[in-house]
């Protein structure tokens, strides 16, 4: 039986609104507890091997403070961009860095541009080549800031600098332990706008747990905790969820118009 062309469409609306909040996998065969706590030795029984705790795990009961305070010393220790790449790419903190990826990706662009984007995390081509927004949805974010006239004003990074396992989201965990780097380049940089791209980007740096459906096209700010450095950040919706869905192009492009206009008057 061939859907109805509406009801299709209805479909495909709602798995790329699920994928936007970051669901990746559907319902297996048999029902699972997920919630039923798994002891260290069936752990080990089922891996076959002895137990061991994983990075994230670790990360989150009791090193994260102290690879964040780790992450804080490196990104202060950094004085400009170049140093601090390679801090990132020394750093061990960060549970992603041993969990399959190739490199840690920093950023490319202008820093020097005045504008700030912000990605979520690293994808398969950007672990490959070790450069953020390279695959298909930074082409078309490329081609969109061309558009607006923004490219030779962009530096372009993430919240996170390895990629996740199966390209999803980062976890906040994962984004805490790499935010003094990013509060590091918003420091170095001291753009005069940040233009954050889909929701955990949003989230991290506005700090918010409102939805980028709601959020985006609505000037927030980001104001680091010590020294003068703030600007004003736009979020919009990330290059990848406008290839599943294109028409949702009309209101990113209004985001970067907005943007662009925002630095032709300060000009």
């Amino acid at each position: 039986m061939i859907a109805p062309a509406a009801d299709s469409r209805a479909v495909e609306a709602l798995m790329a609104f699920w994928a936007e909040a970051g669901v990746d996998a559907c319902f297996e065969d048999a029902p699972v507890d997920r919630l039923r706590p798994i002891s260290p030795a069936a752990a080990a029984a089922k891996s076959g091997g002895a137990a061991t705790a994983s990075p994230l795990r670790v990360a989150a009961t009791g090193g994260i403070a102290d690879a964040m305070a780790e992450a804080r010393r490196a990104a202060a220790a950094a004085l400009d961009l170049e140093q601090l790449q390679a801090a990132i790419a020394a750093f061990q903190g960060c549970p992603l860095s041993t969990m399959g990826a190739r490199q840690a990706v920093f950023g490319r662009g202008d820093p020097a541009g005045g504008l700030l984007v912000v990605g979520e995390g690293p994808g398969a081509e950007e672990d490959l080549k070790g450069q953020p927004f390279v695959g298909k949805a930074g082409q078309l974010l490329d081609r969109m800031l061309a558009a607006a006239g923004l490219t030779d004003r962009a530096f372009i990074t993430n919240t996170v600098y390895w990629r996740p396992p199966g390209n999803r989201t980062p976890t906040a965990e994962e984004q805490a332990v790499c935010a003094p780097f990013l509060e590091r380049t918003f420091e170095l940089m001291r753009p005069k706008a940040v233009l954050t791209l889909g929701a955990a980007a949003a989230r991290q740096v506005l700090k918010t747990d409102e939805g980028i459906t709601r959020a985006r096209g609505v000037w927030g700010e980001w104001r680091l905790a010590e020294g003068d450095v703030s600007a004003p950040v736009m979020p919009t919706l990330h290059p990848a969820f406008l290839l599943r869905q294109p028409q949702a192009k009309r209101e990113v492009w209004a985001d970067l118009l907005d943007v662009a206009a925002r630095f032709d008057a300060a000009q």
